[in-house]
């Protein structure tokens, strides 16, 4: 990382931090957003109402220093008007069609629509062209808009065919809870505004940007997920391509707010909030990563819990020294091959740019119980 923007790194991770202590179980939801703005992509959150989802939305904002914010809430009566300005009177003094978008979406850095999917089509033809391409057509001139992300919000997901462009254009999709734990329930009670709110100017947010555009996706990693890729079109969940390269900048958003310098597994596995269309598609989405990612240390954890088992048969009241001896034998042979198995999981890892956390533990755990039985 250049070390001229290691502080403002910092200061994004202190950002992550008072955020993730200001909404109580939201830790993943922070983060996804941050990683959007790095990125450049836009956010949707699907909740009831009164989950903070217009509260983190502003949070994020305030955090950008200058950052202009424009929050609306959508129904079917809402009119372009309140959404990208009046239509200017002397524009059309002068034959010409404009909208003055002062103070409107099209000129904000940060937006939250709530309810965004009850807009009208005519909303909703403007809204896909400004988030597709950052572009409002006022008049007959296309302007460039500073928005970096979009927020939007939805007690249910749309099912008009007409809505699933703009459905589409979300890449992070979170299903946002009432808040579950007792315990952090009563710490949301208590929480105070904290003293001091962290924020970053637009040349340091610029900078991260950069940086992130910069974090290293290892081959390996590319492998893993277009094994995914194929997992999950055998299991019928099926994303677009656009959908998956887009992924890339949100991961390696991700990875810097974490302070690293490759895409890794653990950021593979926010791709849970990614990958699925329908809300039932998610466990699907979430097994198929655990798999992909944890798979390995599930077998090694599995070969651990088979060694103690096999430590517990040798360890019975045997009627006699021959029945305890073949079981002892009997044992051995079967801890070695659980090592030669382990032996073969580490390679196949190593091969594929893996790592195995947990095997060094379980080898030493499973020498432990062969040298017990000599």
């Amino acid at each position: 990382m250049d070390p001229a923007v290691e502080p403002a790194r910092e200061k994004l991770q202190s950002i992550a931090s008072e955020l993730g202590q200001a909404f109580v179980e939201r830790n993943e939801v922070v983060d996804g957003a941050l990683a959007a703005l790095l990125s450049g992509q836009h956010v949707l959150l699907i909740g009831p109402p009164g989950t903070a989802k217009s509260m983190l939305a502003d949070g994020v904002c305030r955090r950008i220093e200058g950052a202009r914010y424009f929050q609306w809430l959508l129904t079917k009566f809402t009119t372009p008007e309140e959404v990208f300005g009046a239509v200017s009177l002397k524009a059309l003094e002068r034959d010409e069609y404009r909208r003055v978008t002062a103070n409107k979406l099209p000129e904000a850095h940060i937006a939250f629509l709530d309810e965004v999917f009850k807009a009208s089509s005519s909303i909703l033809n403007a809204l896909l062209t400004l988030l597709n391409e950052r572009c409002f057509d006022n008049g007959s001139e296309r302007v460039r808009t500073p928005l970096i992300s979009l927020f939007g919000a939805a007690n249910e997901l749309p099912e008009e065919d007409e809505l699933s462009a703009v459905y589409d254009r979300f890449l992070v999709r979170f299903v946002v809870e009432y808040i579950s734990e007792d315990w952090k329930f009563l710490r949301m009670l208590s929480a105070e505004e904290p003293s001091v709110a962290t924020t970053l100017t637009p040349d340091e947010l610029g900078a991260l940007s950069a940086e992130a555009a910069r974090v290293e996706i290892p081959e390996a990693v590319l492998g893993r997920i277009v094994e995914l890729r194929s997992d999950l079109t055998e299991k019928g969940v099926i994303a677009s391509d656009r959908r998956y390269r887009q992924s890339l900048g949100l991961l390696r958003g991700l990875a810097l707010l974490r302070g690293k310098d490759a895409v890794g597994d653990e950021e593979i596995a926010f791709l849970e909030h990614v990958l699925w269309t329908d809300p039932a598609e998610r466990s699907v989405v979430k097994d198929a990563i655990r798999t992909l990612v944890h798979g390995l240390d599930e077998e090694v954890q599995e070969l651990l819990f088979q060694a103690r088992e096999l430590k517990e048969y040798a360890g019975r009241g045997w009627k006699s020294m021959d029945e305890q001896t073949q079981a002892i034998i009997e044992v051995e042979t079967k801890l070695r091959r659980i090592l030669v198995r382990l032996d073969e999981l580490e390679r196949d890892a190593a091969v594929s740019g893996r790592s195995v956390p947990r095997a060094a533990e379980a080898r030493s755990e499973i020498e432990s119980i062969r040298t017990a039985l000599r």
